[in-house]
């Protein structure tokens, strides 16, 4: 199993340094981990922070997880992957998502509409710019050229395939990343309900004449070790209720309606109502201990390997992991600790 880490996220209720967060980097790449993904919602933008992280690493493969592609247009995304490819020496991948109608309308202004018609069409386009082909595509929401202009094709070629990822939540979603991408960033999985999440992808590959176990899951949770398992559950149900209550609206929320599918639907509900009548701490007291620990890696060592086992057990690829405590120090102790026990889970396989 492989392992990934996150940048753009906040360490004890604070955005940490830039100079914290690339040493992050560097030290997970020490550590051995295979990926770093660049998160992109109101904070840093999905690509920039890998051109820094490109000249001060030289193995880890570094990724946009996830570019909103309604924040650019696909031949922007095409000439973003290409350069940030040349810079890390053929180590980038390319994560592509939708987001939700929080980010997309409150943020970029853009109608939250038929927006898995627009990723597939995004996608081709994308692939297409990255063969190195004029861009011509003459589609519902995107159309190139456009007025008098003529067919492009870009000026720089990758000197190995870009692999795309989609960050996915939906069924919809999913097959459509079995259909198009290479792999898939879970924004939510259980591995307890893994059929859920994993039989889309597989019906969209099937459908698309794709074999479906060559396609690399990653999914993970936040790590935390401690003897105290309840606090550690305390101290996670506010990130669980506001990805329940706050990221999306009161009629579209993907986060909500995969805890449902999930089975946790008279749960979710409540939690996300909650949250929205502005009662924060109650929604965060109504989320149960069961939702944080099945998609959180918390406890000791024999409770964390449980769950490692878990993921793999599932049919994840690559184990998203990320680790928490006071500060970067702390989170970099305990990064290690959890890559020491996914080894450990992959010698009992071997």
């Amino acid at each position: 199993m492989k392992t990934a880490v996150s940048i753009s996220r906040a360490v004890a209720g604070r955005l940490p340094s830039w100079r914290d967060t690339a040493a992050a980097v560097v030290e997970a790449e020490r550590l051995g981990v295979d990926f770093a993904w660049s998160g992109e919602a109101w904070i840093y933008d999905g690509a920039t922070p890998l051109g820094y992280l490109a000249a001060v690493t030289s193995r880890i493969r570094l990724g946009t997880g996830i570019m909103v592609i309604s924040a650019r247009p696909p031949a922007v995304a095409a000439m973003t992957a290409l350069s940030l490819a040349h810079l890390s020496e053929g180590r980038f991948a390319l994560g592509l998502g939708t987001s939700g109608p929080q980010v997309v309308e409150g943020l970029h202004g853009v109608a939250f509409d038929e927006p898995l018609e627009r990723l597939a069409e995004y996608a081709e386009i994308v692939r297409a710019a990255l063969r190195g082909e004029k861009l011509d595509h003459q589609g519902r929401h995107y159309r190139l050229p456009a007025g008098a202009g003529k067919s492009l094709r870009l000026g720089l070629q990758a000197e190995s395939e870009i692999p795309i990822y989609f960050g996915s939540l939906s069924p919809r979603s999913l097959r459509l990343a079995g259909a198009l991408a290479d792999g898939v960033l879970y924004q939510v999985f259980v591995p307890e309900r893994a059929e859920v999440f994993l039989g889309p992808l597989r019906e969209g590959a099937r459908e698309a004449k794709r074999d479906p176990d060559t396609f690399d899951c990653q999914a993970g949770g936040i790590v935390e070790f401690g003897d105290d398992l309840e606090a550690l559950v305390e101290r996670h149900r506010m990130g669980v209720a506001f990805n329940l209550g706050g990221m999306g609206s009161a009629k579209t929320n993907f986060y909500t309606r995969a805890y449902i599918r999930a089975g946790w639907e008279d749960d979710a509900r409540a939690v996300q109502a909650l949250w929205l009548e502005g009662k924060r701490d109650a929604a965060a007291a109504r989320v149960p201990d069961e939702m944080v620990l099945r998609t959180h890696l918390l406890g000791n060592d024999e409770q964390v390997l449980e769950r490692i086992r878990a993921y793999r057990d599932a049919g994840i690829t690559t184990l998203r992991l990320a680790p928490q405590g006071a500060d970067l120090a702390v989170q970099n102790e305990t990064l290690a600790r959890a890559l020491e026990l996914v080894a450990r889970v992959g010698a009992e396989g071997a």
